[in-house]
């Protein structure tokens, strides 16, 4: 899985959408690449919980909380997303536990770390079209990220 977002920029122009330098990385996994699962998270994250306590399949999750300052991921989310096969989580949103989550073999992108976890008790929203960065999220897109940043494509795109 060898491949640089600043390659596939230059050889694909006109497919692919790049999103703004908002997110730092905080997973092992430095590169990542996979079909999109969307998730929109208003408050708790057990929607997510479920979603990455299920199959991934080499997925990539990406989860809005629209820039909530608590935490959605720590070490024990990144480990159901280890053992269910996730290739990367991608929020627009907050992580914490970043010294043990950097350990694990699975992308992590999010805007920064916050201690707190979040509380609230609420349902979120699978499969929905997320907007945030700049550019559109939709349910099935190709991710691809890595030092240089995060792209998205409506297709796969050949290294």
């Amino acid at each position: 899985m060898k491949f640089y977002t600043a390659d596939l920029c230059d050889k694909y122009p006109e497919h692919v959408h790049v999103l703004a330098p908002i997110l730092k990385s905080y997973g092992g996994a430095k590169r990542v690449m996979g079909q999109i699962v969307t998730v929109k998270l208003s408050g708790s994250n057990k929607t997510l919980i479920e979603l990455l306590k299920s199959e991934g399949a080499g997925q990539i999750a990406v989860v809005d909380v629209e820039a909530k300052f608590t935490a959605v991921v720590g070490d024990n989310l990144m480990k159901f997303a280890h053992e269910n096969n996730w290739a990367g989580i991608i929020i627009n949103g907050y992580v914490r536990d970043t010294k043990n989550t950097k350990e694990i073999d699975v992308g992590l992108f999010a805007l920064g770390t916050c201690p707190k976890k979040t509380m609230e008790a609420c349902e979120g929203s699978l499969h929905v079209r997320i907007h945030f960065g700049g550019i559109d999220f939709n349910e099935g897109d190709y991710l691809y990220a890595d030092r240089d940043g995060i792209i998205v494509s409506a297709t796969p795109l050949e290294m």
